[in-house]
């Protein structure tokens, strides 16, 4: 319970009685809807919901009091948030029974799972369902809104503030921590409303938690704790009311703690009276009765709060009856927004202008950036050691922060899943993040954000919300760079549907591919080798190459074929192919050296989405496949590409797939000639092809 020590507000706001009319009605409506749900729940459960019973009182207190220019990120208990910023049980109802024309999803994703995009309401940007999870987006709203505010490219009648609305259980989820910090540390306006019931499913507080969320957040200085009670929905009102307008006019964070009673079930799945010793205790803290009490205290009507109540039942019910005749989705529309269209469909640009000086491939990707930032103010870069005294690890955002300020150009501290995940709250409110993680060894922690939220957000809020993001990850094997230095991921990102992935192998593809990224409105991962950013390693000059014109832009999608087979050596059928990204282009040009004329090397350059065209046409003009890859075959990226040769164009073949790849293993070790003997080079190569060539 709140302590001695938690700061409230004091009732000193005398709320407008239309105001508290509206309230009632819309308690009244929460309340019925959760009772419709239970009496019907051989209906409702169908789909695995949760209800606001016992939390609408702060719920309403605090929605009722977002503007239009105001982000908010509800949890799935909040429907009496929803009714509050101005939604209608029959939209509710729509997402309820999964059907067509529910508002947020189109029938994709859970009850109060919303995402909205009214310009008459607060903004919603996909919320996920996975806990605590939504406080590094939302922490990224306000982190846009900071920015955008700053550089004067945010119109709002209002200063805009977030809402964070999480529970106190999610709390002790590690990523929390990272959006605290940053909100503390950037004076970010961001509320975070924390409502605590005292249950994490099945498992309460005293089992689960060392302190509440109000005792948590004093740990984060700069970010401002009040602690109240929620079923009060006075106090409630009056401390948003106060919070709001702080943050409205200092700009900087607050968490609100609200005690509130869980008197509904876990889920219409996990069904309270499983493990639940508490009812009679958290029934007694019912809001409902609480407010009618404080109304009929201060001049209402018992028959006119009845015939409210009674209204909103007969509203309830025939929202559901509509519901339940409304649409189901049709099998085609499965296939509607999986990625939003990007304007970079061909190859666009000079990619060698006269003149043009021969450019290191990292300094190629320094170019691409540095040309954004100038012509796009919402536009920024930041990740770890990218700011102004180092310019990245490996000099890669050099002379940046000078050139455009430490507000466009910054450090965060480590934290890879806020790095990541702020991306999709920058990106909702206009700004254009590009950020990078150290290296591709410690995108773990970032793994959750990007495919909770980033990778599922223009799918799952049915083209709402895409997520516009470019995403760096230094990758690879080089000079003895370790077990944490070296790895390579690309088969766990291509299985994260919703997001791309390129790999460039030399300086153009990387200054076009890093263009097409930022224009491209669905969030990309850049694979940028390390042992190619200098040429330093011996065959690997031609990943330097004249810079391209300011315009170029290669789409995202398309491979290249950078060494060609003689058209002899087609026609009598002993021309070969070798299908590779990344390093392999160098491994295959060395090695296909050794049979002059008879190999095609084909640069993938994209790892999803992959140019199936372009493989396909590759290997049945050659009937012989040669997959090169960095990563191990078993159970990847390249064993699937393997796979899909085989499937698609068997009939062509002459020879089975072989794949070079490196050593099945669990960690690139750190001396070198270990290092070298894990890995695929040049001579390994050579081998698979001269097997290849003997079929």
């Amino acid at each position: 319970m709140a302590t001695a020590t938690d700061t409230t507000a004091e009732k000193t706001t005398k709320i407008d009685r239309n105001v508290l009319d509206i309230a009632w009605r819309k308690m009244c409506t929460a309340r019925a809807m959760s009772d419709l749900y239970e009496a019907n729940k051989d209906v409702t459960a169908k789909y695995v919901h949760a209800t606001s019973r016992g939390h609408e009182a702060v719920q309403l207190a605090m929605s009722m009091q977002l503007t239009p220019s105001d982000f908010v990120f509800p949890y799935y208990r909040d429907d009496s948030i929803l009714l509050g910023i101005g939604m209608t049980p029959y939209e509710l109802m729509l997402q309820l029974l999964a059907k067509k024309d529910d508002p947020f999803s189109g029938g994709r994703t859970y009850y109060s799972h919303p995402s909205l995009r009214r310009d008459d309401m607060p903004k919603i940007p996909h919320n996920s369902s996975a806990t605590g999870m939504q406080a590094i987006p939302s922490a990224g709203v306000a982190m846009g809104i900071q920015y955008m505010e700053r550089k004067g490219l945010l119109e709002a009648e209002t200063p805009p503030l977030c809402v964070c609305s999480i529970g106190d259980a999610a709390m002790t989820e590690g990523e929390i921590s990272e959006a605290l910090q940053m909100a503390a540390l950037k004076q970010l306006p961001l509320v975070f409303f924390v409502q605590d019931n005292e249950w994490d499913i099945s498992a309460s507080a005293d089992e689960v938690r060392a302190n509440n969320a109000a005792w948590y957040a004093r740990g984060f200085k700069g970010l401002e704790v009040r602690s109240i009670d929620g079923t009060d929905f006075e106090t409630a009102w009056n401390t948003v009311n106060e919070v709001f307008a702080e943050v409205r006019k200092s700009r900087r964070p607050f968490l609100i703690h609200a005690e509130v009673p869980l008197l509904g079930h876990h889920t219409s799945g996990v069904r309270k009276e499983w493990y639940r010793d508490d009812l009679k205790e958290h029934e007694s803290r019912d809001p409902l009765p609480r407010f009618r009490d404080f109304l009929l205290s201060n001049g209402w009507k018992e028959d006119a709060l009845s015939e409210a109540a009674d209204e909103a039942r007969k509203e309830v019910e025939k929202a559901y009856g509509e519901a339940l005749a409304a649409d189901d989705p049709a099998p085609e529309d499965l296939f509607a927004h999986d990625f939003a269209p990007t304007p970079i469909t061909e190859e666009r640009g000079v990619r060698k202008p006269d003149g043009a000086e021969v450019t290191l491939m990292v300094d190629c990707a320094l170019f691409a950036v540095q040309e954004i930032l100038e012509d796009h103010p919402e536009a920024l870069l930041y990740g770890q050691d990218v700011g102004g005294r180092l310019g990245g690890v490996f000099r890669e955002a050099a002379t940046l922060a000078q050139k455009f300020g430490d507000d466009r150009v910054f450090n965060t501290p480590i934290m890879e899943a806020f790095i990541i995940g702020s991306t999709v709250g920058m990106a909702a409110v206009g700004a254009k993040p590009i950020v990078e993680v150290q290296f591709a060894d410690y995108i773990w922690p970032g793994l959750n954000q990007l495919f909770t939220e980033l990778s599922r957000s223009y799918y799952l809020s049915d083209g709402k919300w895409p997520a516009s993001a470019v995403i760096r990850v230094p990758i690879g094997a080089y000079g003895s760079g370790g077990p944490y230095h070296s790895s390579s991921v690309e088969s766990v990102l291509a299985n994260i549907r919703g997001i791309k992935v390129v790999y460039p192998s030399n300086g153009a593809d990387m200054k076009g591919l890093m263009k097409a990224a930022f224009y491209d409105p669905n969030p990309v991962v850049i694979l940028e080798h390390k042992g190619l950013y200098w040429s330093k390693i011996k065959g690997t000059s031609g990943a330097k190459s004249p810079l391209p014109d300011r315009d170029y832009a290669v789409p995202i999608g398309k491979s290249r074929v950078v060494r060609e087979a003689d058209a002899s050596a087609v026609e009598s059928g002993t021309s070969l192919c070798i299908i590779t990204y990344g390093m392999g282009v160098y491994w295959s040009l060395t090695a296909s050296a050794k049979f002059p004329g008879k190999a095609e090397v084909l640069d993938l350059r994209s790892i999803s989405p992959l140019d199936r065209e372009g493989i396909s046409a590759s290997a049945k003009k050659h009937g012989r496949v040669l997959i090169v890859t960095e990563e191990p075959s078993g159970c990847t990226f390249a064993g699937s590409l393997a796979g899909l040769v085989q499937e698609e164009c068997f009939e062509y073949l002459d020879a089975p797939v072989i794949t070079v790849a490196a050593e099945d293993l669990p960690a690139i070790p750190l001396n070198s000639t270990l290092e070298e003997t894990m890995i695929p080079n040049a001579a390994k190569v050579e081998a698979a092809l001269r097997k290849l060539s003997e079929y």
